[in-house]
């Protein structure tokens, strides 16, 4: 004891052992590095799982968000046409937004006599049968079966499913006449001298009461004057990404009488603010 107060103060006021000191803790750093190594890799662990999980949500989000802005801009090829069309008789024209709900594809069946996919999304949802469903590109189809949490799309392309169109150019209407072939439209009945070309968009026509109008379905790729056939042959391939897809967009829309309503209201506000 003696000894040990001696060494405290003789170390307290001439620093004697400050040399020994610094050379015990260059022989003990090893020790005190291993003891606290477990402790550092779990919190840089820690720390990469949180941001890996931050960015994972982020990535989500922002694809989520990216599917919603290019089904609302699917719309604006249309609705240049229309102005084109409309500008001389109503001064300006506008779209009343439709209401979407995103939903993930949960198992495909893709064979030439059924092509159908299911979505996670069902009655609970709002689904209902003839549902319009889009993806981030054009129509995909439309809801056939609902359960309580799922749905059956059947797609454009199914043999039995004819989608009334227009072509965009001009305002032609036919129907796009699905073939059991993911990559193939036909426009059954098109007289020989209907003005269509290679290259036209063809868009929903709203005839029918479940597509809304103005929304992309196909593009004309093919157009055969065939002799002793009274029709002329035209291919369309689909815009939408029918074998790629898996998120796709449940639609919503006005009934006529919400939405005259609703032109009835921004009519009048569109007047109150020109006085």
């Amino acid at each position: 004891m003696v000894l040990a107060i001696g060494l405290i103060a003789a170390d307290h006021r001439y620093q004697h052992l400050d040399l020994l000191r610094s050379a015990l803790a260059v022989v003990v750093y090893p020790l005190h590095y291993l003891a606290d190594l477990p402790g550092t890799m779990a919190r840089k662990l820690q720390g990469q799982l949180a941001e890996e999980d931050k960015l994972r949500q982020r990535n989500e989000s922002l694809r989520r968000d990216n599917l919603v802005l290019k089904g609302r801009l699917q719309l604006l090829e249309a609705l240049e046409a229309e102005n084109r069309r409309l500008r001389d008789l109503l001064g300006s024209s506008f779209k009343i937004g439709d209401r979407v709900l995103i939903a993930e594809l949960m198992s495909v069946d893709l064979d030439p006599y059924r092509q159908q996919v299911m979505v996670n999304k069902g009655s609970t949802s709002g689904v209902f049968v003839g549902q319009p469903v889009l993806d981030a590109n054009a129509v995909m189809g439309q809801v056939v079966r609902v359960n309580p949490l799922t749905a059956t799309v059947l797609l454009i392309t199914d043999a039995s499913h004819g989608l009334p169109v227009q072509v965009n150019r001009n305002g032609l209407r036919t129907v796009a006449q699905g073939t059991g072939f993911i990559n193939r439209l036909e426009l059954p009945h098109v007289p020989k001298n209907a003005d269509v070309r290679a290259g036209d968009l063809l868009v929903t026509s709203g005839l029918g009461g479940h597509f809304p109008p103005g929304y992309p379905v196909a593009r004309v790729v093919e157009v055969r004057q065939e002799p002793g056939k009274p029709f002329a042959t035209v291919i369309a391939e689909p815009t939408a990404r029918l074998d790629r897809s898996r998120e796709v967009l449940l639609v919503w829309t006005l009934p006529p009488s919400l939405l005259d309503e609703a032109l009835t209201e921004r009519s009048g506000g569109d007047a109150q603010k020109s006085q």
